[in-house]
C-alpha cells in the first residue's frame, strides 16, 4: 500500500540550522523549495552531492535533450508509481517540448502507437532497467542508431 504522508518529512524553515537554509536559499529565492530538497536537506553532504548530479543531468551540458530527459524521467515515475514525481516532471515535460497526448502515452509503454523509433527505444531502456536492471542488447542497439 502507499503511504499517506512521508517516512521521513520535508523540513519546515523554522526547523532547519543555518547550513541547511544557506544551502537552500538559492531555491528559495527562485521561489518555493520542493518537497524533496526539504527532505533532502536533513543530511546537508547527500544533498550537496544529489545537487551535482541533479545540477548535470538538469543542463544542457546533459547529451540526452530536455525533451528525452523527461520523457524517461516521466516514465520512472509512472513504473514506480511515484505520484510525486510525476506531478512534478509532467509541467517540466510539457516545458520541455512532450504534448498533453505524450504525457498521457507515456503510461501505456514503449509498444504504443504514434512514438518516433527513438522515443520507444528510451521508454523501452527505461522499462528494461526498472524490471530487470538491464538493458538488452536490442534495445542497446535501438539507443545507439539515434543517441
Amino acid at each position: 500500500m502507499r503511504l499517506a504522508k512521508p517516512r521521513i518529512e520535508p523540513l519546515a524553515d523554522k526547523d532547519m540550522d543555518a547550513d541547511q537554509r544557506e544551502l537552500l536559499a538559492p531555491m528559495a529565492e527562485r521561489g518555493r523549495v520542493l518537497n524533496i530538497f526539504r527532505t533532502l536537506v536533513r543530511e546537508p553532504k547527500a544533498m550537496k552531492g544529489f545537487m551535482g548530479w541533479g545540477n548535470y543531468i538538469l543542463s544542457r551540458r546533459n547529451g540526452l535533450s530536455a525533451r528525452d530527459r523527461e520523457l524517461v524521467i516521466l516514465r520512472i515515475g509512472f513504473l514506480c508509481r511515484s505520484g510525486y514525481e510525476w506531478t512534478q516532471h509532467v509541467p517540466i515535460g510539457k516545458q520541455a517540448g512532450l504534448t498533453d497526448e505524450e504525457v498521457a502515452r507515456i503510461k501505456q509503454g514503449p509498444d504504443a502507437e504514434g512514438w518516433s523509433p527513438a522515443d520507444a527505444a528510451l521508454i523501452r531502456a527505461a522499462d528494461e532497467l526498472h524490471h530487470d536492471q538491464f538493458i538488452t542488447d536490442a534495445t542497446w542497439k535501438a539507443l545507439d542508431a539515434h543517441f
